[in-house]
C-alpha cells in the first residue's frame, strides 16, 4: 500500500508534550504543574465523553438538587465536578478546590496534599445542554500563599494577576482546550483516534478592535445609561457598518468566539444583579486572564478583573472583555456618565 496519502503527524505536538517543553524553560520547576494540568486535562477528557453520551447515558434532566447559586443542577453538572473533584484530589499537586457546585471550598485530604489551589467551574453553561449547544469547564490554578500553614479559604482568594495557570475547555462540534501558564494562548484539538490533545492553534492572538458585541439584550430595560448608549452606538454607528450581534449564553462559547474574531463580552450589572451575575473566582478572572494573555483586555467597569482582590469565593462581577479597543469604549462611555 502507498504512503503517499499518509498525513499522520508522527511528530504531533500534545498538550503534556507542549507543558513538558514549557517546563523545561523554568530550572525551579519540579513537574506538580505538569502534573497537575494531566488530571485536569484527564477530567476534561472525560466531561467531553459524558457530554457527547448524555442522552444515551440518561443523564438528561433536573437531578432533584440545587447549587449554592439556586440553580438548578443537571446530572451532567453533578458528574463532571465529581471527575474533577476526584482527579484533582488524588493528583498530589492540591490542597484547596472551589467549585461552582460545592457551597465552601473543599480541603484536600493532608496525605495528598500539593502546593496548588484550582478554583473551576466543570460545567458552564449546563442549562443549554438539552439543546445541544456548547458547554465547557472553566479553570484557574494559584499557588498556596503560605506552606507552612494548613490551607485555608484565604488561600484561594487571591487577585487574578497571581495565577500560575488559567484555561477553559470548549465541548462543541470538537472538543478543545485553551490553556495559558503565563507565556501566551495556545489552543489544543482532542483527537480521539489517539486519545490525545493535539496543538492546533498556537499562540492565539486577539485583534484589537473586532465587530461583534456579545450581551443578553433580553436585560436591556435593567441596564444603565451607559451600556444602554454603547450598545446603542454599536447597533447604530454615525458612520461604517454597524456591529454584529452574537449570543450564545454560554460563557466558554462566547469567550472562545470572542477571542478568535475580535468584538466584545459584556455582562454588565443591572438592577436584578447590581453586583453582576457571573462569579469572579471560576468565570470572570480565569477568562480574563486568557484575554490578557491572548492581548485583550478584562475590566468590571471601573478596574481591571486581575486587580480585583476576592472577598468571597462565589462572589460576583460585572465583566467587559475582549479587544482592547472595544473595550476601551465601553469603559469610556461609563466613564461619561459617571
Amino acid at each position: 500500500m502507498s504512503s503517499k496519502g499518509h498525513t499522520f503527524d508522527s511528530n504531533c505536538m500534545t498538550l503534556t508534550r507542549f507543558v513538558l517543553e514549557e517546563q523545561r524553560k523554568v530550572p525551579s520547576a519540579t513537574g506538580d504543574l505538569t502534573q497537575l494540568l494531566n488530571s485536569i486535562q484527564t477530567a476534561v477528557k472525560a466531561v467531553s465523553s459524558a457530554v457527547r453520551k448524555a442522552g444515551i447515558a440518561n443523564m438528561y434532566g433536573i437531578a432533584g438538587t440545587t447549587n449554592v447559586q439556586g440553580e438548578e443542577v443537571k446530572k451532567l453538572d453533578i458528574l463532571s465536578n465529581e471527575l474533577f473533584i476526584n482527579m484533582l484530589t488524588s493528583s498530589f499537586t492540591t490542597c484547596l478546590l472551589v467549585s461552582e457546585e460545592n457551597p465552601s471550598a473543599i480541603e484536600v485530604k493532608t496525605e495528598n496534599h500539593g502546593k496548588y489551589i484550582v478554583c473551576f467551574d466543570p460545567l458552564d453553561g449546563s442549562s443549554n445542554i438539552d439543546c445541544l449547544v456548547s458547554v465547557g469547564s472553566i479553570f484557574g490554578i494559584y499557588k498556596k500563599l503560605d506552606n507552612s500553614k494548613p490551607p485555608s479559604v484565604s488561600d484561594a482568594l487571591q487577585q487574578g494577576k497571581n495565577l500560575v495557570a488559567a484555561g477553559y475547555a470548549l465541548y462543541g462540534s470538537a472538543t478543545m482546550m485553551v490553556l495559558s501558564i503565563g507565556q501566551g494562548v495556545n489552543g489544543f484539538t482532542y483527537d480521539p483516534a489517539i486519545g490525545e490533545f493535539i496543538l492546533t492553534e498556537k499562540n492565539m492572538k486577539i485583534p484589537s478592535r473586532g465587530k461583534i458585541y456579545s450581551i443578553n439584550e433580553g436585560n436591556e430595560r435593567t441596564w444603565d445609561k451607559a451600556i444602554k448608549e454603547y450598545v446603542d452606538l454599536k447597533k447604530n454607528p454615525s458612520s461604517g457598518k454597524p456591529y454584529g450581534a452574537r449570543y450564545v449564553g454560554s460563557m466558554v462559547a462566547d469567550v472562545h468566539r470572542t477571542i478568535k474574531y475580535g468584538g466584545i463580552f459584556m455582562y454588565p450589572a443591572t438592577k436584578d444583579n447590581p453586583n453582576g451575575k457571573l462569579r469572579l473566582l471560576y468565570e470572570c478572572i480565569p477568562m480574563a486572564y486568557i484575554i490578557k494573555e491572548a492581548g485583550g483586555l478584562a475590566s468590571n467597569g471601573e478596574i481591571n478583573i486581575l486587580d480585583i482582590v476576592p472577598k468571597d469565593i462565589h462572589q460576583r462581577s460585572p465583566i467587559y472583555l475582549g479587544s482592547t479597543e472595544d473595550v476601551e469604549d465601553v469603559l469610556n462611555c461609563i466613564k461619561r456618565h459617571k
